[in-house]
């Protein structure tokens, strides 16, 4: 048999050959680029001569419900970096460290430490919408130091804000969710890893702050503790407590100017949010409780309890007052009853363990020059406004209208330096903003990653000044793809809300300014879909707004024509007095505010150009 064909000339095979040597160099090149993507964590040199490396790690939340994994942080806002610190107690065969939109484990951005049985690495990775990891041809996540200490190994390592890398997380205001798991076994190449068969969970953390230093506090600062009273947190994932206590009843007004969380050691990763309510201070007289916020038998009177004081959630700082406002407390127009609610997250259902966290409270008697008050915007909590069933996204509108500012706010205004948004369990992004002469002019607080899981009070880095005439917007994005049945506005979990408390100063007798769908613009909604549907014998009259949507069948055309009505039917407003009372003038069947010029998202240098150059890898020693 003859090899060669008579045919096949020199010039043919030395195509063929180098197309052989071509396709081999594609397979070393390869070869390399997955190991010197990673780097060998066992040769690394700590990098000590970087003028920018911070020296502290001012921010820090425990990962897991056991706090065998810490993440610290800090941030260059110059630089438009952040700068993290992971300790592991105890280092088995790696940790996945990574951020994705919702928690999930799919499309996130990690990185990744692992041994190989003989060599650790670490490295920027992602993975697919099956779950599926890769090494980045990116390397985003440098990697500074990695050292074994008496407490745990620690990694310390940093990340732009924004690497123009579409498989990667984009840093930016608002919640972070944050993934984690633990390897259990060594891994000879990170394809190997699969995250649904290792362990993991999520926490959720405000990644970018404000970095100016806290006020001094004033020399006849006093201390109120309002603590769990040794509750044996109960063996189940989730439980809210709370708990009734009594102000002195002599207590004059004070000024609260400062606010921090006391967590019992040792449940630190156990308990996940604490809020303070006043209660209302026409209920004169308010019973002592202590057992669970969810229980059927507990007092009627905490539902009274609903003025935020005090929010403080895991990962959250101390909350300062500005310098010219703090929070009355205490004297005759106050409620001398305070609610205390705190939810402890117990995935791990451990039993026996006792809990006295809560908030302290600072307050002088020296009163400064304002009262800062909180006011309620976006959606009057009432089922008019509901969600339609299986929308990946479905938008929620509330007003604060010029009537209403003109009507109720100084002719300075009021600035705003706190907000708290919320949402229930369909809620995926709050934003607020103010418009002016029909243009948007500043966003006041936004969060499209927000999660009713992690709630607390955020300081804006600066103050928003409202004006009579000033119209505030506030949108919530939901998602009800779980769900068949409409989801209508209203106080329980499975209903919604859209709201943001503003702390503000100075204090103003505005303490809601919301709005709801005009309610005889949406009776005609349910009219003319019931007879596109067939329905000619419509009871809209005879049951309730929530039968009604119940009633309707939900589809396409359905669900478009509610959302047209909610952006375009005149609304009610709710411009409402610290009396409950409405401030005098005509608040029903009220113009939606027009908004002619829309703010445009801030975008990053290299947003809409070429993807960075790739930093070049620490060399293994």
């Amino acid at each position: 048999m003859r090899v060669f064909n008579r045919n096949l000339r020199l010039q043919d095979i030395t195509i063929m050959y180098f197309t052989a040597l071509a396709a081999l160099m594609v397979i070393l090149v390869a070869s390399y680029q997955t190991n010197t993507n990673s780097v060998d964590v066992s040769s690394l040199k700590s990098d000590t001569s970087s003028p920018n490396l911070p020296l502290q790690m001012p921010f820090r939340v425990p990962l897991d419900p056991r706090g065998e994994l810490q993440l610290a942080w800090n941030i260059s806002y110059a630089d438009q970096e952040v700068y993290m610190e992971l300790r592991v107690a105890e280092l088995r065969h790696g940790v996945v460290l990574g951020m994705s939109d919702r928690g999930e484990l799919t499309n996130a951005d990690l990185v990744v430490l692992w041994d190989s049985g003989t060599k650790s690495y670490f490295g920027d990775a992602w993975s697919d919408s099956e779950g599926h990891i890769s090494l980045d041809s990116h390397q985003d996540y440098e990697l500074k130091e990695a050292k074994q200490k008496a407490d745990g190994f620690y990694l310390l390592f940093k990340r732009p804000f924004s690497t123009c890398d579409p498989k990667d997380y984009l840093i930016e205001e608002g919640t972070v969710h944050i993934i984690y798991g633990f390897l259990d076994q060594p891994l000879a190449s990170l394809e190997q890893l699969n995250l649904s068969r290792i362990h993991t969970g999520v926490q959720r953390v405000l990644m970018l702050r404000p970095n100016t230093p806290p006020p001094n506090l004033p020399p006849d600062v006093q201390t109120l503790d309002v603590l769990a009273p040794n509750v044996i947190i109960p063996n189940q994932e989730t439980t809210y407590w709370c708990f009734i206590q009594k102000l002195p009843e002599d207590m004059p007004k004070n000024h609260i100017v400062m606010y921090e969380s006391v967590i019992t050691p040792g449940n630190e990763a156990i308990v996940h949010h604490i809020e303070v309510f006043e209660c209302s201070p026409d209920i004169r007289d308010v019973p002592e409780y202590s057992g669970s916020c969810d229980d059927k038998m507990k007092p009627r009177k905490l539902n009274f309890c609903r003025h935020v004081l005090a929010a403080w959630a895991m990962g959250a700082e101390a909350f300062y007052y500005p310098p010219d406002a703090g929070l009355p407390m205490g004297g005759p127009e106050s409620s001398r009853f305070l609610r205390l609610e705190v939810h402890y997250h117990n995935p791990l259902l451990i039993s026996g363990r006792r809990d006295e966290s809560g908030i302290r409270l600072h307050y002088t008697t020296s009163l400064r020059q304002y009262d800062a008050g909180i006011m309620e915007l976006g959606l009057v909590y009432t089922p008019v406004m509901a969600i339609p069933p299986k929308q990946h996204t479905f938008y929620l509108s509330g007003y604060c209208t010029s009537k209403c500012t003109r009507t109720a706010l100084p002719s300075g205004g009021i600035y705003i330096f706190a907000s708290q948004l919320h949402t229930h369990l369909a809620g995926r992004g709050v934003r607020t903003v103010l418009v002016r002469g029909g243009k948007e002019l500043e966003v006041v607080q936004e969060d499209q990653h927000f999660s009713t899981h992690y709630q607390t009070i955020r300081v804006l880095r600066n103050m928003v000044n409202v004006l009579p005439g000033d119209v505030l917007v506030t949108k919530c994005t939901f998602n009800t793809e779980d769900r068949s049945q409409p989801t209508v506005g209203g106080f329980g979990i499975m209903e919604e809300m859209c709201v943001n408390y503003i702390h503000y100063y100075p204090r103003t007798q505005l303490e809601l300014c919301k709005s709801h769908v005009d309610l005889e613009y949406l009776q005609k909604y349910f009219k003319f879909i019931n007879r596109f549907q067939g329905n000619d014998q419509c009871v809209c009259a005879e049951v309730s707004v929530t039968e009604q949507y119940s009633q309707l069948h939900w589809d396409t055309f359905t669900a478009e024509v509610l959302d047209s009505l909610y952006n375009t039917a005149p609304i009610s407003m709710h411009c409402n007095q610290s009396t409950a009372q409405l401030f005098p003038g005509e608040w029903e069947k009220q113009p939606l505010p027009v908004v002619t010029a829309v703010l445009e998202k801030p975008r990053y240098p290299c947003e809409g150009g070429a993807l960075p150059t790739s930093r070049p890898l620490i060399p293994a020693v």
